[in-house]
């Protein structure tokens, strides 16, 4: 979750949705994600709205402490039944995220999770993620969550080698995130995702292929693989302004691309996302499928965003300030947005083009018509889903979606 928030008109002090957002609800699915913004230290590529203990000292009080959050969040949860009124649908899925959640104690990232449960009720078949670092976990904590009711986890694996999870600013040895897929299993966890970044400045093509063996080595069943994105502001944005590190370039992330793709469909993984791969359709990650689908979820947290019936809106980003607006009987909610028909239309298109399924053409303009043609003739899509009526992705589709849907959407 990006640090930066947008500009938006003002979310009401009782945090009310128009009644055109609660229209339907009752056909699409819901969701929640939960933001834990605490880190022990700050990756030097991290943009996210995260803190460390040195960052919060002084600046909020009792109110950003990690020893309260859960009830915090709680509160929130309780507003969003209120917001929400009568809405009977079961809760989906929910994905704790950060920052680092697992700094936390188990207990309360159960107690997170209870407060949803108490307010909505979980679906019978609910999927339930946390995120984790390596190093924060051991198998009692594991089987705290697991018993709790988590039976999604998604660890910060990022490299198997150590001169690359230095630029990285990662703290984990390697090695450690395929022992904590093992001692999830061992816990009982039915899904584990592993995360990976390539295009890390002194990152070899081997190096990138000693990471993709690693994660086949670990046995998960989801891999996410993203390109290093360098955002301004960073520590690592700064070093390569410096000339300490160099810049990697798009042919070499479009070089690990298709080295990660052949490596993992050569496993049995396939790609559901352009950046996820799953063992099978169980495997594949509900919530961010929710995002990617325009369904509705609840983000709560500190800078969380949230999705309702066409609403978008945003929580203030300081865990000082959010707490203090939960403890006054506010929304935290820092800003909204109402999506006209042609927002979401659009943002369907950004979306749902990057999944396997890809996106009806009947969406498309005539403009984006026209480039869908040329699209498929350049060979960026597959021809049978073309004369399905549907615009799907080909592997070199994939290296250029950013440009297709740019397209795709003019």
């Amino acid at each position: 979750m990006p640090s930066a928030l947008p500009d938006g008109e003002p979310v009401p002090d009782d945090g009310a949705l128009p009644e055109s957002a609660l229209a339907g609800a009752a056909d699409r699915p819901l969701g929640f994600y939960l933001h834990v913004p605490y880190c022990a230290t700050r990756c030097g590529y991290c943009d996210f709205n995260t803190y460390t203990a040195t960052e919060l000292r002084g600046t909020g009080g009792v109110l950003a402490s990690r020893d309260n959050y859960a009830e915090t969040l709680a509160d929130e949860i309780r507003l969003a039944r209120k917001v929400l009124g009568d809405d009977q649908r079961p809760v989906r899925t929910v994905f704790v995220g950060g920052g680092t959640p697992t700094l936390l104690d188990a207990g309360d990232l159960v107690r997170m999770l209870a407060a949803v449960r108490d307010e909505f009720g979980l679906a019978q078949d609910a999927e339930v993620t946390t995120e984790a670092n390596p190093e924060s976990v051991d198998p009692r904590y594991l089987a705290a969550l697991r018993e709790g009711g988590f039976n999604r986890i998604s660890f910060g694996m990022q490299s198997a080698r150590q001169h690359v999870l230095k630029v990285l600013d990662r703290t984990h040895t390697p090695g450690r995130p395929e022992a904590c897929v093992e001692e999830a299993r061992a816990a009982g966890f039915e899904h584990v995702n592993l995360d990976l970044i390539y295009g890390t400045p002194g990152e070899s093509d081997d190096d990138w292929r000693a990471s993709l063996d690693a994660v086949l080595g670990a046995g998960p069943d989801h891999v996410s693989a993203y390109a290093l994105i360098v955002e301004e502001g960073t520590q690592l944005a700064r070093r390569i302004r410096r000339g300490e590190v160099p810049m990697t370039d798009d042919d070499v992330h479009a070089d690990r691309y298709l080295i990660a793709d052949e490596v993992l469909s050569g496993a049995g993984f396939e790609w559901y996302e352009v950046s996820n791969w799953a063992t099978s359709e169980a495997g594949r990650c509900l919530h961010n499928e929710l995002y990617w689908r325009g369904a509705d979820w609840w983000g709560a947290g500190p800078g969380a965003h949230s999705h309702v019936g066409g609403v978008r809106w945003w929580n203030v980003k300081h865990p000082g300030a959010y707490a203090g607006a939960l403890a006054a009987g506010r929304s935290p909610g820092a800003g909204r947005e109402v999506l006209s028909e042609e927002d979401r239309r659009v943002e369907r298109i950004l979306l749902e083009l990057r999944l396997r399924e890809g996106v009806p053409l009947s969406l498309l303009r005539e403009e984006g018509l026209a480039a869908a043609r040329r699209a498929l003739s350049d060979g960026l899509l597959q021809e049978g889903p073309y004369e399905e009526g549907r615009a799907v992705l080909t592997l070199q589709g994939r290296l250029l979606a950013d440009a297709v849907v740019r397209d795709l959407v003019d």
